[in-house]
C-alpha cells in the first residue's frame, strides 16, 4: 500500500501564525462605523488619533484640515473645511457614526498640524449641529479648562449654555472630557505683572493632585476605552475621574466602576448625567 504525506499541518506553526498576523484583514472584518475628528492637533490630539485608528474597529477616519494634506496612518481621509459660517457647511457625502472634538491648539514646529482646522471653544455649538447633519450618533467632546477654574457641581455636570445645547441636539451618546490644561505662559509682561504672578504661584500648591492634568497617552486611552462601553445618554468626565483612571493600570475597570455608579443611561434622545 503506497504511503501517503501530507503537506497540511495538523497544527499552526509559528511560521503560520506569523504569516496569520501579518496578512492584512479583509475589508469585511472592518466595522462599518466611520468616524470624524476635528482638532487632531498637539500632544493629546495626535494620540488620540492615533490610539483610534490603530483600534481598527473604524472602516474610516476623517480629519477636517484647512488645506489638503497627505495622511500618514491607513484608513485616514481629509476633509476640507468650508467657509467661516459651518452653518453652510454641507454635509460628508457617506454618514460617520462617532465623532470626536478637541481643542488643543497644533504644535508650530509640526508643519502637518499647521495645516489641520482647529476650533475654537466658541465653535462648539455650530461644529455640533455640523456633526448632527453628517449623521454622528456617538459624540466625544474633549474640553480644557483651567486648573481651579471650575466649581465641584461644574465639573461633574453640564457647565454652560453651550453644553446644554449640545446635549440636547439629539445625538444618541455624548461624552464630555473635562481635561484640566496647564497654565500657559504669558508674554510681554511688565515687571510688576510678572512679580504679581511669581506671588500668586502659591496658589497652585492648592489645587489637589486629582484636578491637575493627566497625560495625553492616558487621556487617549480613556476616550478609546469610553467608546466601547459608553452606555445611551450624556455623560460628563469630571478631571478626578480623569486623574483616577491616569493612575490605573486598569482603564476598563475604572470606566465600569464610573458607570455602574451613575444614574442608569436612558433611552436615545434623553440625556443621562454622569459625573465621577
Amino acid at each position: 500500500m503506497p504511503i501517503h504525506v501530507s503537506h497540511q499541518p495538523n497544527e499552526t506553526g509559528p511560521l503560520q501564525a506569523l504569516q496569520a498576523l501579518l496578512r492584512p484583514a479583509p475589508a469585511s472584518a472592518l466595522q462599518k462605523n466611520r468616524l470624524l475628528v476635528v482638532g487632531a492637533t498637539g500632544a493629546l490630539g495626535s494620540e488620540v488619533l492615533r490610539r483610534l485608528v490603530g483600534s481598527g474597529r473604524f472602516a474610516q477616519t476623517q480629519v477636517l484640515a484647512r488645506e489638503p494634506i497627505t495622511p500618514g496612518l491607513a484608513h485616514v481621509a481629509i476633509v476640507l473645511a468650508g467657509a467661516d459660517d459651518m452653518a453652510t457647511w454641507p454635509a460628508l457625502p457617506v454618514p460617520v457614526q462617532t465623532g470626536v472634538i478637541m481643542f488643543e491648539p497644533p504644535r508650530l514646529y509640526h508643519d502637518r498640524e499647521r495645516a489641520l482646522w482647529t476650533p475654537e471653544p466658541s465653535q462648539l455649538v455650530a461644529l455640533a449641529h455640523w456633526f448632527r447633519r453628517c449623521g454622528v450618533q456617538t459624540l466625544v467632546v474633549v474640553l480644557p479648562h483651567a486648573q481651579g477654574s471650575l466649581p465641584q457641581a461644574l465639573r461633574q455636570g453640564l457647565a454652560s449654555i453651550d453644553e446644554h445645547t449640545v446635549a440636547a441636539l439629539g445625538f444618541e451618546r455624548v461624552l464630555l472630557v473635562r481635561s484640566a490644561q496647564k497654565p500657559k505662559p504669558v508674554a510681554g509682561r511688565s515687571a510688576p505683572e510678572k512679580l504679581a504672578a511669581w506671588m500668586l504661584s502659591v496658589m497652585r500648591y492648592m489645587i489637589p493632585s486629582s484636578a491637575l492634568p493627566v497625560r495625553a497617552a492616558k487621556l487617549a486611552e480613556f476616550v478609546e476605552a469610553a467608546l466601547q462601553v459608553l452606555p445611551a445618554g450624556t455623560h460628563v468626565a469630571a478631571p478626578e475621574l480623569l486623574w483616577q483612571a491616569g493612575q490605573s493600570s486598569d482603564m476598563q475597570g475604572v470606566l465600569k466602576a464610573w458607570l455602574n455608579t451613575t444614574t442608569p443611561a436612558s433611552k436615545p434622545g434623553k440625556n443621562a448625567y454622569s459625573g465621577e
